[in-house]
């Protein structure tokens, strides 16, 4: 069902409503556990210009435009709102990334990325004593690990400032591992005070071996279309479109102030699914991508050329890993899949923490 152009009444509205003759209440422990007895929303009234409107901050940094995309489409319900006050900000970093990236330029970011080495910012345009009701931080995953300038963020003075005590939400668009990228910043906010509510997860639906193709290709050349009959790299272009559901989810619970509980805010929207199947593989890549890195570190600081004979080394070590380990890790656990299935299952909801993979509210605001 389309989302309505006013506001969608969210759980407290819903709740004072009985439930419409034949409707089906949602599966024993959606929404927490609180049944959700009427489907249709109800268009709520629009925040009087006198009212106080909640404030939303949204840093993001995109390279290859794809994050961009998804922002736009969680910040557009935000932005069209007169009772919210949206403010975007674009991370730059003082030396940019290329895009496409140089091949040893690439392969030159992973120390810092694993070892969470800031790059330096130009100035952000706030000063980190503004007031924010929610903060939206969408961000990439770089060698398993969130990207630099985002990291740069998360330890700035001025960011730390603005996420103390905040409650907020992280987006992450990426190839198929984020689970270790996003155990960094969880740790990143504790350290800053904040509180994370919800994780949107979006992934590259490609098969996960034709990833390890697809997604260097496009980041090396700027090519993203599928070629020798593997998918086109990185978000198809309805995932995109349907972000959008988030930031009308989050649009309707700002005006019943659930922001200042404990959320999630976006469950029961397919927030972020889990394939523990690729646990095993990515704490070896994290692994490696650290050790490694602490051994290049030591030959220099970014762009040195005395990094470059570990950097070949090292790229020849990671493609024989990822032909043989992940093929390997795969077949082991399909063939283990009994004996593991509890133990896989916990790892699932352990990362799909908050938000979940559940999809019962998606006809209140998938478009």
């Amino acid at each position: 069902m389309s989302a309505d152009p006013g506001y969608f009444a969210t759980y407290h509205r819903l709740l004072q409503h009985p439930p419409k003759a034949g409707a089906v209440a949602p599966p024993p422990g959606n929404d927490n556990g609180r049944p959700l007895n009427d489907p249709a929303p109800h268009p709520v009234k629009p925040a009087s210009p006198s009212a106080t409107p909640k404030r939303v901050l949204l840093i993001h940094y995109s390279q290859t435009g794809q994050l961009s995309a998804v922002a736009e489409q969680i910040a557009a319900p935000l932005k069209a709102d007169p009772g919210i006050d949206l403010h975007v900000e674009t991370l730059v970093p003082l030396t940019p990334y290329p895009y496409p990236w140089p091949f040893f330029r690439f392969l030159d970011a992973f120390p810092e990325s694993a070892h969470l080495v800031p790059p330096p910012l130009q100035p952000l345009s706030l000063t980190g004593d503004e007031h924010f009701d929610l903060v939206i931080l969408p961000y990439q995953v770089w060698f398993l690990a969130p990207s630099l300038p985002f990291t740069a963020f998360l330890k700035h003075p001025v960011g730390r400032r603005l996420l103390a005590g905040k409650p907020v939400v992280t987006v992450i668009a990426c190839r198929n591992m984020w689970l270790s990228a996003h155990e960094k910043v969880k740790a990143l906010l504790d350290e800053a005070g904040a509180r994370l509510i919800d994780n949107v997860a979006l992934i590259d639906p490609g098969p996960t071996l034709a990833t390890f193709i697809t997604t260097p290709r496009w980041l090396l050349s700027g090519k993203k279309d599928g070629f020798w009959g593997m998918p086109a790299a990185g978000l198809s272009d309805d995932q995109v479109r349907r972000s959008r559901r988030f930031g009308l989810a989050l649009r309707d619970a700002l005006h019943t102030h659930r922001e200042q509980g404990p959320g999630p805010l976006l469950d029961g929207l397919a927030a972020a699914e889990v394939n523990p199947s690729l646990y095993f593989s990515e704490r070896a890549g994290t692994r490696s991508f650290f050790i490694w890195g602490k051994l290049i570190r030591l030959a220099g600081g970014p762009g040195r050329w005395t990094r470059r004979p570990l950097l070949a080394i090292y790229v020849v070590f990671l493609i024989a890993m990822i032909v043989t380990l992940v093929p390997t890790s795969l077949a082991l656990q399909a063939l283990l899949r009994p004996v593991m299935r509890p133990w896989l299952s916990r790892i699932r909801d352990r990362f799909e923490q908050p938000s979940g993979s559940a999809t019962h509210r998606l006809p209140l605001y998938d478009e």
